[in-house]
This record gives C-alpha cells, sequence and structure tokens, in this order.
C-alpha cells in the first residue's frame, strides 16, 4: 500500500478542495467517457472517489481505495503520454486529467 499511495499523490496534483471545486464546473461534467444510459462520466466519478481517498487517513483506506488508487495512476500516466500539441489550457485533455485529480499545468 505504501509504494501505491506514494505514486497516487504523485499522480494527483491536486488538493481535495481544487478538485472538489473543479468537478462542479461545467466544463468538468462536459468531458469523458458516459455509461450507455447517460449520466455522470467515468472520471467525474473517479474525482469524487478521489477527493474522499485525499480526506481520508491512510491507515483509514480499504483495499478497494488501493485498487482505485492503482487506476488513478495509471490513468493519469497513460494521459500524460497523449498530451496534444500546443497550449493545452481549455482542452477536453486537460479538463479531462483534471476530473481524475491531475491538473498539467500546476506548479
Amino acid at each position: 500500500m505504501a509504494d501505491t499511495y506514494a505514486e497516487f499523490k504523485d499522480a494527483v496534483n491536486m488538493s481535495a478542495s481544487e478538485l472538489e471545486k473543479w468537478l462542479a464546473t461545467d466544463e468538468s461534467k462536459e468531458v469523458g467517457q458516459k455509461p450507455s444510459g447517460g449520466g455522470e462520466s467515468v472520471g467525474h466519478d473517479s474525482g469524487r472517489r478521489i477527493i474522499k481517498i485525499l480526506r481520508s487517513k491512510k491507515a483509514d483506506l480499504s483495499d478497494a481505495d488501493e485498487a482505485h488508487m492503482r487506476k488513478v495512476i495509471g490513468y493519469v500516466h497513460r494521459h500524460l503520454a497523449q498530451r496534444p500539441q500546443g497550449d493545452v489550457k481549455e482542452t477536453h485533455w486537460r479538463y479531462s486529467l483534471m476530473n481524475w485529480g491531475h491538473d498539467p499545468l500546476h506548479d
């Protein structure tokens, strides 16, 4: 769990409050893969789960939380490798990453 937690903290560079504010925006809700019946995107749902993980004590995290952290790490790494050319400030690529807790423009 310690290695996964460390990698998760490296991949997720937004705080719980930053991510919570982001998930409330229209831009956040417009991106990502939605279930066939409509509704919340996979990334948006993941973002809400990331907030819960960030606000939890490490000792209180479950095996399911660890599995989700691994999923987040994989998504962020794969998505970063697909960075488009040019300014990414207002792109679906960036918005999708932000739903998963990573802002590529974060200092």
